[in-house]
């Protein structure tokens, strides 16, 4: 599987002899999958298939699914209503035998009444049944491969977005290596620096107890060790290459990853008493901020 992005656009078009159609359909980022489907007077049964098909292929976005239809008017044939025109004479001579004064009806203004002219009817150039049977099928076929289209499109812009997702895991990865080989965590560094704090607290409370000294200098190693952040750090950045391997809907899991990153690169930054490691921490944050961007991207 591969990964998808949220975003896209397609278009397929359909003609018969009664004119043609147009299917479109839009995404965009959702946190689930919504669908809002717009279809054509007289087609609203297709919106049911239109559904189904969207939802076996997509699985988050907002989607905005459309038909229009267009009929073959430079085609289309009309016939006069011979009854209604007939009813129409008969009270036109009726009220002219009434009033005299009346201007007489003109043939053009009777032909322009609704309903004098109509279409012909599709059942006289065939079966009406067979014919809109044979429509919703075409349209139904155009629908499908204006669907593949944009989960196709989708996937390319998934492939360029896990490209880039790559590119900063291997910054936080280089970066997380970078802080672990700062001088201040050496182990002689890291002695060195509890010796002096537990000076600092021996000579603010001379007679400070035992077991508070030892508190005291519990917390203080917990400070200055930073890595069992360093630690998950690396365990995330492999999470988070296996779900890009994986593909498929992982945009909710690499979420979650991109804020334990977070988590991770605040606690670290906290923790730091060197200038060297607080600024490698800081940009740590600046890339995983960026990762999160992207990953807000992914289905």
């Amino acid at each position: 599987m591969t990964v998808a992005s949220m975003t896209g656009y397609a278009r397929a078009e359909g003609r018969d002899s009664q004119g043609s159609w147009v299917w479109e359909g839009k995404s965009v980022n959702g946190r689930g999958l919504e669908l809002r489907c717009k279809s054509a007077p007289g087609y609203d049964g297709l919106e049911v298939h239109a559904r189904e098909a969207a939802a076996k292929r997509l699985k988050r976005g907002n989607v905005q699914l459309s038909l229009s239809v267009r009929a073959e008017t430079e085609q289309s044939q009309v016939r006069v209503n011979e009854a209604m025109l007939e009813q129409l004479l008969g009270i036109c001579r009726e009220w002219q035998g009434k009033y005299p004064e009346i201007t007489p009806a003109r043939m053009d203004g009777l032909l322009a009444l609704k309903g004098v002219l109509e279409p012909v009817a599709e059942a006289e150039a065939g079966d009406a049944d067979s014919l809109r049977t044979a429509r919703e099928g075409a349209m139904r076929a155009s629908l499908e491969a204006m669907l593949d289209q944009l989960a196709a499109m989708r996937r390319v812009e998934g492939a360029r977005i896990a490209a880039v997702l790559t590119g900063q895991l291997d910054e936080i990865a280089t970066l997380a290596g970078k802080a672990g080989n700062c001088a201040v965590l050496r182990p002689d560094a890291v002695r060195e620096r509890l010796r002096a704090q537990v000076a600092q607290v021996l000579e603010a409370a001379p007679t400070l107890a035992e077991d508070r000294i030892a508190q005291e200098v519990a917390l203080i190693a917990v400070k200055a060790d930073v890595r069992e952040e360093l630690d998950r750090l690396a365990a995330h950045v492999a999470a988070a290459r296996d779900l890009l391997a994986q593909g498929g809907a992982i945009g909710r899991k690499l979420d979650f990853l991109a804020q334990e990153f977070n988590r991770e690169a605040n606690t670290l930054c906290s923790k730091s008493s060197d200038v060297e490691l607080t600024r490698v921490g800081l940009d740590l944050k600046a890339v995983i901020d960026q990762f999160k961007e992207q990953v807000q991207n992914i289905e």
